[in-house]
């Protein structure tokens, strides 16, 4: 008998929506990754992307435990000496709240080309409108409101 291996053709990719309001940032990072790299799947191949899409609404309205807004800190580097910013988790979250979600899951995501295009099919929106309502997408296994 042979071994099956998925051909990246064969892989149906569906959406899946998840609201992000009340959510705790690591436990929804932690399922979003396992949908975007198809771990949930049963034809799943470590060499072939065969995730799917997901779409979060309300990514400013994520929950953290402990004293994580004021201790967790995000750096971002200019490339120049002495360029090192550092911003609070609330300060990125009033700013730029759809990157906290997108850093999440990125660093869940394996470091090379199918990581990359994994990361794409990361839809983040900060209100509850978003533009792909013609895919049709599905509440997000276990995070059903």
């Amino acid at each position: 008998m042979k071994t099956y291996s998925p051909k990246p053709r064969e892989v149906q990719q569906d959406w899946y929506v998840v609201d992000a309001t009340g959510k705790t940032l690591g436990r929804l990072a932690t399922q979003i990754a396992d949908h975007l790299s198809g771990k949930r799947k049963p034809q799943y191949a470590p060499h072939v992307d065969t995730g799917d899409y997901v779409v979060v609404l309300n990514c400013a309205k994520i929950r953290v435990t402990g004293n994580k807004l004021q201790q967790k800190l995000y750096y971002r580097h200019s490339g120049f000496p002495g360029g090192l910013k550092q911003r609070t988790l609330q300060e990125q979250l009033d700013r730029h709240p759809e990157e906290v979600i997108r850093k999440a899951v990125k660093g869940m995501l394996p470091r090379n080309r199918m990581g990359a295009s994994q990361l794409r099919k990361l839809k983040i929106y900060q209100g509850t409108e978003h533009p792909h309502e013609n895919y049709n997408p599905k509440p997000l296994p276990g995070f059903e409101n």
